[in-house]
């Protein structure tokens, strides 16, 4: 008798010799849809399989997970991203969830931590992020803390959360931890990090910490997670579960799993230290510019108009002499330019060659030691929040929420 598959059946495939197992999805012309344990999904013919049993479906959205009102209560800011998926085995795809009962069931041992409530701020890929959307996060992450949240979980897409992290950190003061959290992989595959990664980043929201950090794997095994300053973090990796990394110092604190112990270094800012404010004001019009040999001056006018530029130079903060004068003619009429390095780590410093010199003569910003995409978001916030040129220019140099180091590590 011909087997009738459905979705969910666990089957058994048998092609050219070979036998694995896996969740039946779905049939299209013939050819069956079968995702395997390590969560890639394959097509066969469906003649090929055997039905060997059938797996539990996800909860049904109306389903309501039981919470502990005496816990500390926690809000999730909900921006898209894998960590709190689930698999929609109808289409063999992974989809993100929002309201708190969908992130308790993907992640069911937070509930043992504390009362969770959500807010979808949006559902885009990280990519997607914009300036407009993270003032719209800054605001929301406000309105919970003022609410009474204890702490704040942001879910968000890998790619670009050191980003908004960054931004979040200099839009708000904050007197609680607001913790960014992704994943590296789905939910639907065994090495996925996003059971640990929320669990840890959970009790980091809980923690002593009063500020804007960044929570994810530590090394490549399930042993820790990393607490990194929003200001200090960049996503060093296109894959690994331990891609995210502090530049230029060490993290502020680990969460140990499954023990969800947490340990702060003395640098980090406690909870309580900071009062409430929301400073949310962002300008738009600035730029990354990358340097690179012989790249002509004309490229700069592609950004005519633009309120501020950042630097990415070579070694410690340089141009070729060539592009000296364009950046000249820009910074009079009216264009800040803050120096960088491509290098990461280290101080820019415009003092040792003449080309530095040249270009602080122009009117070129030293960005010191910050990371070329911190320096941008935070040029977006200066520009925003100042009321002319030379304040901008001295906020600039002035450490405001971790960025910029007192002293460069040897």
């Amino acid at each position: 008798m011909k087997n009738t598959f459905k979705t969910g059946d666990i089957v058994r495939c048998t092609l050219q010799g070979c036998s694995c197992e896996g969740t039946y999805i779905t049939k299209r012309d013939g050819m069956a849809t079968v995702k395997l344990a390590s969560g890639y999904n394959i097509g066969v013919p469906e003649e090929n399989l055997t039905r060997i049993g059938s797996v539990e479906m996800a909860e049904p959205e109306g389903s309501e997970v039981v919470q502990d009102s005496t816990l500390p209560r926690i809000s999730i800011v909900s921006t898209g991203g894998t960590i709190a998926s689930r698999i929609d085995y109808r289409t063999g795809a992974v989809t993100s969830q929002f309201r708190a009962t969908d992130i308790l069931h993907a992640i069911p041992g937070l509930a043992s931590l504390a009362q969770f409530s959500a807010v979808q701020l949006c559902n885009i890929l990280s990519e997607n992020m914009t300036p407009g959307i993270w003032q719209h996060l800054a605001r929301a992450i406000y309105h919970e803390i003022q609410s009474g949240a204890q702490g704040v979980l942001v879910t968000h897409g890998t790619d670009t959360m050191a980003y908004s992290a960054a931004a979040v950190s200099f839009m708000l003061q904050t007197p609680v931890p607001v913790v960014f959290v992704g994943s590296q992989r789905s939910a639907d595959r065994p090495s996925s990090d996003n059971v640990m990664n929320g669990m840890c980043a959970a009790k980091a929201a809980l923690s002593d910490l009063g500020e804007v950090v960044v929570v994810m794997h530590g090394t490549t095994s399930d042993d820790a997670c990393a607490i990194h300053r929003g200001t200090r973090v960049r996503k060093m990796h296109t894959s690994r579960r331990d891609a995210f990394q502090t530049i230029g110092d060490g993290s502020i604190g680990m969460v140990t799993y499954p023990a969800l112990d947490v340990t702060l270094a003395h640098s980090a800012v406690r909870r309580g230290t900071h009062d409430l404010i929301l400073k949310d004001s962002l300008e738009e019009k600035c730029a990354i510019v990358w340097y690179y040999p012989g790249m002509d001056p004309a490229v700069l006018s592609a950004w005519e108009g633009y309120k501020g530029i950042v630097l990415a130079g070579t070694g410690l903060g340089h141009t070729g002499t060539d592009v000296i004068e364009r950046i000249r003619e820009m910074i009079a009429s009216g264009t800040l330019f803050v120096m960088t390095s491509q290098c990461l780590h280290g101080r820019v410093c415009d003092r040792v060659y003449d080309t530095g010199r040249d270009l602080l003569a122009a009117g070129v910003v030293e960005g010191e030691d910050m990371l070329p995409e911190v320096a941008l978001v935070k040029l977006m916030w200066v520009l925003g929040n100042s009321s002319s040129l030379a304040q901008a220019r001295s906020l600039m140099k002035t450490n405001l929420a971790g960025e910029i180091m007192r002293r460069s590590p040897v």
